[in-house]
């Protein structure tokens, strides 16, 4: 495990694997590391991989009284500064992606794609809305609670189940508070995910995995955007939760890793070799 400070918080990381471009994987907010504990070890055996602990999450400490998502961008690009990566391909899950993508808008070239997991990446609609604010309100519990009997609903994976439970069960009112009020931050400037996306400088290639919903009309929305952004890839994994990194972990490596190699051009071949420091 590796760490570094920022602020006065201590920020805990895994880095594993060598050759780049270098896996950063983000979790979601109120979720641990351990969300990718099945995930990154498939993706390590080609890429380097940081996997990371956000503030006031897992074994990183807060920094300070309160956060934002301008706090969490920081921390990661300092993560990524003591990695001593070049090259760095966001892997994050849900609503992770917002920072994956001000990563890409503050450090350019040096983010040559996104690799975006179960996000609301269309239009929120007015229940989800609701739920977020719900969240900033005395009645946060419920709305977590809410939350999670719709993440779980003919959910029967004990992995699943046992990670919504006990991991992200184990954050607290400020934490889920806070979440809710980014949440809401994010959407209300800029839409939607693929909004904001199609408004970078220049286009970066872009996988969006996914289990859930079973909607069809989610998956030919996205396909529709992905005909006229053709940087933009979504494609679909036959899970029954939203938690297919947990379910089919070396199904989505290999789609990662296939994405990887066709969109993703190393500039420095000193990076595949990159080693982690020790």
């Amino acid at each position: 495990m590796a760490e570094t400070r920022v602020g006065g918080a201590r920020i805990r990381y895994d880095d594993v694997g060598q050759g780049g471009p270098t896996l950063l994987f983000i979790p979601g907010w109120c979720t641990s590391r351990a969300v990718f504990r099945k995930l990154a070890p498939w993706c390590s055996t080609l890429h380097r991989t940081l996997v990371v602990d956000l503030p006031g999450h897992g074994e990183s400490s807060l920094p300070g009284m309160d956060f934002e998502n301008a706090t969490v961008v920081d921390i990661l690009r300092s993560v990524i500064d003591a990695s001593g990566a070049r090259q760095v391909v966001p892997v994050a899950l849900s609503h992770g992606g917002w920072w994956a993508l001000e990563l890409r808008r503050q450090l350019g070239s040096r983010i040559p794609a996104l690799v975006l997991l179960d996000w609301l990446v269309l239009e929120p609609p007015p229940a989800f809305l609701q739920a977020v604010r719900a969240l900033q309100t005395p009645q946060w519990r419920q709305a977590r609670e809410g939350l999670f009997s719709l993440w779980l609903q003919g959910v029967s994976s004990p992995d699943v189940i046992r990670f919504v439970q006990e991991d992200m069960g184990s954050f607290g009112e400020d934490m889920w508070k806070r979440a809710g009020r980014e949440v809401s931050r994010a959407y209300a400037q800029y839409g939607s995910p693929l909004r904001a996306l199609s408004a970078l400088s220049s286009p970066v290639p872009t996988l969006h995995l996914y289990a859930q919903p079973e909607d069809s009309a989610w998956l030919d929305a996205q396909r529709s955007f992905a005909s006229s952004h053709p940087w933009y890839q979504v494609q679909k994994l036959p899970a029954r939760s939203h938690f297919p990194l947990l379910e089919l972990p070396e199904e989505m490596a290999a789609r990662i890793g296939r994405f990887i190699d066709a969109r993703v051009d190393v500039g420095n071949p000193l990076d595949r070799l990159a080693p982690s420091p020790s």
